[in-house]
């Protein structure tokens, strides 16, 4: 079957099936938590806007991750719907795995290009009549709590994938591993190689996350059981997997030891993970590409245009319109009237500790004065969703909610999805992101903010040092020694935190406007193309899947720079999505 419905660019031929636990297609294709699927998301956009020869490869969950509510107290309410998506096709052929020695049959969905403007997706179903209720659960729920469901999962996204591919004689030549879930497809192709050289000649791998809980491990004799390796013999794993002794089996390692080359997420991250990974025999070289999002898909059309033209004014005036399209959201949610001419600050992503979403209020005092300053007010947002069974996010969650209660100007909302994080970036002044430095990867919610004029307010993590120049183009909270215990840190990021609020950011916003008026142009110029997903797709092919092209590149530009002819550097190779 013939998946892509666009004729590829030349220098895009190199075939290549992306594999994600999680894809942030749409809002209406519920498949998706947070971070990870966003980025996965955006890769698919750039993916088709490229006429790249890219098929993703995921799972159709049926219940999504949750959905998020409210309980009769106001508080969080976790739901579990169950979703129908008709727009999907039904290919209509069948794979089988083994998971604990028992046939699991797996249905192939397919989401064609021209749906939604991605590259094609693969999603994959084991909840059909051909299985029994517990083998119809193991694609239920995304980021299953139950281990040898987690694991079950990571068998149909990695050898299922394949074989699904295989049906559709649909050739690949690389696999791209994005972070560790679908490990198990190195075990299906090393069944058909018997070589794990000829195996890493066709594997690459993206590691996202420093944080233990992102690394996952299990124990590999469980592993075995269900499948995980697809039938290799346990000894034959340790002799591939280069681990003889250890019964603890981490799928970043395993991942780092079976592609041919890996990268981090950006510059601070590749630091890390080269640190973290340092005395791993055999494994990849980590080289990092920094994560970008689609301007395509996330920036407002109108503020573009007005900063295309040079009009300040429409700028200004469209900004403040699309604040009183997120007024509106917040004002259904919880009855509070903002205003747009007040400066709004949003802290959204995924709730967890280190991220820490509680860091503004962290003296509460000085919170509380800033809250009651009615000369020059603020209104600050928080959304994001915690995981279903991380209680302390949960409670991180309703405690802001309980808090806000007692503000007119502090919102907790509720249902952070694709549609929500678009508003949120649009209609916020100032997008606050308090990572604990050398925890945060990438963080690409601070560039889609960009995109539209929300000035970054960061800690020095992630993407931030590559592109902020503080007071220019975002705010930047100086750094703690991210080696102090962590009530030390959080103490001093809290107070260098508001004193930028108060002394710099609060005084230019209502003082000096056309300052800030200026900030924002400079945001929204200064993070394309740099940090747009075409510049990632495009460094994809030629540091990862096809180095070749790379180099073909480069002297391609070094021939025509001899003869006097300026052609675009490989490195600006942002451009191609605009």
């Amino acid at each position: 079957m013939i998946l892509h419905d666009y004729k590829f660019d030349p220098k895009y031929s190199t075939s290549v099936a992306y594999f994600s636990m999680e894809f942030a297609i749409h809002q209406s294709l519920k498949i998706y938590s947070g971070g990870l699927g966003f980025l996965a998301g955006s890769h698919m956009r750039s993916a088709y806007s490229l006429k790249q020869n890219v098929v993703g490869v995921g799972i159709l969950w049926s219940f999504g991750y949750y959905d998020q509510s409210r309980n009769e107290d106001r508080y969080l309410k976790i739901e579990f719907i169950r979703k129908y998506y008709y727009f999907l096709i039904d290919l209509g052929i069948q794979a089988t795995v083994k998971i604990h020695s028992q046939d699991v049959h797996i249905k192939a969905f397919y989401l064609p290009p021209n749906t939604f403007s991605s590259a094609p997706l693969i999603l994959l179903s084991t909840d059909i009549e051909e299985n029994d209720f517990l083998a119809r659960t193991i694609t239920h729920k995304l980021y299953d709590a139950h281990e040898e469901t987690r694991i079950s999962q990571e068998i149909v996204l990695g050898i299922g994938g394949i074989k699904v591919l295989e049906a559709l004689k649909h050739s690949i030549d690389i696999y791209h591993m994005n972070e560790g879930h679908s490990l198990p497809l190195i075990y299906e192709l090393y069944a058909k190689y018997r070589d794990m050289k000829e195996v890493k000649k066709r594997v690459v791998f993206t590691t996202h996350t420093p944080e233990q809980a992102g690394n996952e491990e299990h124990n590999i004799h469980l592993l075995h059981k269900f499948g995980f390796f697809n039938g290799l013999d346990l000894a034959d794993v340790r002799t591939v997997m280069m681990m003889q002794n250890d019964d603890r089996f981490n799928l970043t390692i395993g991942a780092l030891r079976s592609a041919k080359i890996t990268n981090a997420v950006s510059k601070v991250h590749s630091k890390v993970a080269n640190r973290m990974w340092l005395h791993c025999e055999g494994c990849s070289e980590i080289t990092y590409i920094t994560n970008a999002q689609s301007r395509r898909y996330w920036s407002d059309k109108a503020m573009l245009t007005a900063l295309d033209e040079h009009e300040d004014y429409a700028l200004v005036s469209r900004k403040k319109h699309l604040k009183r399209i997120l007024f509106n959201e917040v004002a259904n949610q919880t009855g509070k009237m903002f205003d747009p001419e007040v400066l709004t600050i949003v802290w959204a992503r995924r709730f967890a500790e280190y991220k820490r979403p509680g860091l503004l209020k962290h003296d509460f005092a000085r919170f509380k004065k800033l809250m009651e300053n009615h000369e020059r007010p603020v209104q600050v947002i928080w959304a994001g969703k915690p995981y279903p069974l991380d209680t302390n996010a949960i409670n991180s969650f309703n405690e802001l909610i309980h808090i806000s209660h007692s503000f007119k100007n502090m919102a907790v909302l509720v249902g952070y999805e694709l549609d929500l994080s678009a508003k949120l970036k649009q209609g916020s002044d100032i997008w606050l992101n308090t990572p604990r430095i050398s925890r945060e990867a990438s963080g690409t919610s601070g560039m889609t903010a960009s995109m539209n004029g929300s000035i970054h307010f960061s800690t020095e993590d992630g993407w931030h040092p590559e592109f902020a120049v503080h007071g220019c183009n975002a705010f930047t909270i100086p750094a703690a020694d991210h080696t102090a215990l962590p009530e030390v840190q959080d103490a001093e990021d809290n107070k260098n935190l508001m004193d930028i609020l108060e002394k710099e950011i609060i005084p230019m916003y209502y003082d000096k406007p056309e300052q800030w008026t200026q900030i924002m142009k400079t945001a929204m110029s200064d993070v394309i193309p740099a940090f747009d997903s075409g510049r990632m797709v495009h460094e994809y092919y030629t540091k990862m899947y096809d180095p070749q092209l790379g180099s073909d590149l480069v002297h391609l530009a070094l021939a025509s720079a001899s003869r006097g002819v300026n052609l675009p550097h490989p490195k600006d190779a942002g451009s191609f999505e605009l």
